[in-house]
């Protein structure tokens, strides 16, 4: 008797009746997925909706909808794109500047095999990144040589390492903690170059420069600060100045500009850019791709020939290089139509309030001045005045767990969306995005 009832319970045990992986993996659906995601995903998936119905959490009819759903919502990358609403165009957390669409399509091309150090002509190896060297020689005329790594962090450590071994004499006034908690100081001392502070906080003259100079001093170095200010009683010294001190003993002046402007910008007049620093006396100039720029993450390196040429040498260089993907898209950049960044900053204002106001009408909400951000290190304390469409604050979790995700900002008891960085083929979806977000909530 009590063998029979071992019996019948075993029957009756629910897990039996879960599919077996086999059965599961045969639906049209997962086969599908199996070849954009990989096996060990896909199995990954119908793994962990059986262990559920193992353990209760799910009916074992309900296995084959649970992986399903998984797999129809799973995206092959984690990342999600987002419209930033925020009004900040070079977002750090938002992946800074967004490409062009020919720096895309760029990517897109080099995705596979390319002659990215291979000479068609000749059948012979070639220099690695010659195509968005000539770009930027092209762009920025006053450069004598360019070299291209993988980000801004990674071409002031080569500069620094490449150009000793010594000290890096930089003003106290310039040693800068960066995003998430780097600080320049750590990053320069960290292959081996050693620092000789000069000046004050808030006050560094020719002189103190002058008096640091000794054999043992391997370059010069100017760090734009361009997160944050300080004014009142200050004094720093152009690079135009300290240049003529450099040339007399022979030592290298390099200028961390960051932002990433190869040129003037009329409305960011106090942001330092690559012509002028060279112009200036500068022999080496540092700025990032993805900032200013409008391009992918890269530290780039342009200025006089043999001090570029000395950083390709060094051995750090092969550690830092930029990917195919990096220099194909930076080219593209350099060589396509006006970047989304610049033109976000070059926005017309009348025509920004008259497109807001539009979406403001159309989501029964008020239309409100706002002002943007440069963001990214770059026009530190530069507003960018433009217009808002004012929200009810609740709204900004939902948007930004929607799809498409909206990306805002909470001000003052209000959910702001501000268009300055969203493309306007976008609106409509922006517009339903925030009527999914009310019906959500």
């Amino acid at each position: 008797m009590r063998e029979d009832r071992q019996d019948v319970r075993e029957v009756d045990d629910p897990r039996r009746r879960i599919p077996r992986t086999d059965h599961l993996l045969a639906l049209p659906a997962v086969a599908r997925a199996r070849a954009a995601l990989g096996e060990h995903v896909v199995r990954g998936v119908v793994r962990a909706a059986q262990d559920r119905a193992r353990s209760g959490a799910i009916a074992p009819e309900g296995v084959a909808d649970e992986v399903l759903r998984a797999l129809g919502d799973r995206p092959a990358a984690s990342l999600r794109p987002v419209l930033n609403a925020t009004g900040v165009l070079v977002h750090t957390n938002l992946g800074r500047a967004p490409l062009s669409e020919p720096a895309r399509q760029a990517l897109l091309e080099a995705a596979g095999y390319t002659d990215v150090e291979f000479d068609l002509d000749t059948g012979s190896r070639s220099r690695r990144g010659a195509g968005v060297r000539s770009a930027l020689l092209e762009a920025c005329p006053d450069a004598e040589d360019a070299l291209v790594v993988n980000n801004g962090a990674a071409a002031l450590s080569l500069a620094t390492t490449a150009l000793g071994p010594g000290e890096v004499i930089v003003s106290r006034g310039e040693l800068i903690e960066i995003g998430a908690g780097f600080r320049l100081p750590d990053l320069i001392t960290a292959t081996g170059p050693s620092l000789r502070e000069v000046g004050t906080t808030n006050r560094t003259h020719l002189a103190d420069y002058a008096e640091a100079i000794t054999p043992a001093t391997a370059c010069a170095l100017r760090i734009h600060t361009s997160n944050y200010r300080i004014s009142g009683f200050t004094s720093t010294v152009p690079i135009a100045e300290l240049a003529p001190l450099c040339r007399r003993t022979g030592v290298p002046l390099v200028a961390d500009l960051g932002s990433g402007l190869l040129a003037p910008e009329p409305l960011l007049p106090e942001e330092p850019d690559v012509s002028s620093a060279l112009r200036d006396g500068a022999d080496l100039v540092i700025i990032s791709g993805d900032k200013l720029l409008g391009g992918p993450q890269a530290g780039i390196l342009l200025g006089r020939a043999e001090v570029v040429a000395r950083l390709a040498r060094h051995p750090l260089a092969r550690a830092v290089r930029a990917d195919k993907l990096a220099l194909a898209a930076l080219e593209a950049t350099l060589t396509g139509p006006v970047p989304p960044v610049l033109a976000a900053l070059r926005r017309d204002p009348e025509e920004l309030r008259e497109r807001t106001a539009r979406l403001a009408e159309r989501l029964d909400a008020r239309l409100v001045p706002h002002e943007g951000r440069v963001g990214g290190g770059g026009g530190a304390e530069v507003p960018l005045p433009g217009w808002a469409v004012a929200l009810e604050p609740a709204l900004a979790a939902p948007l930004r767990r929607g799809d498409p995700a909206v990306v805002t900002t909470v001000h003052e008891g209000e959910c702001l969306l501000d268009l300055r960085c969203v493309p306007e083929t976008e609106d409509e979806r922006l517009a339903e995005a925030v009527r999914a977000a009310r019906t959500a909530r």
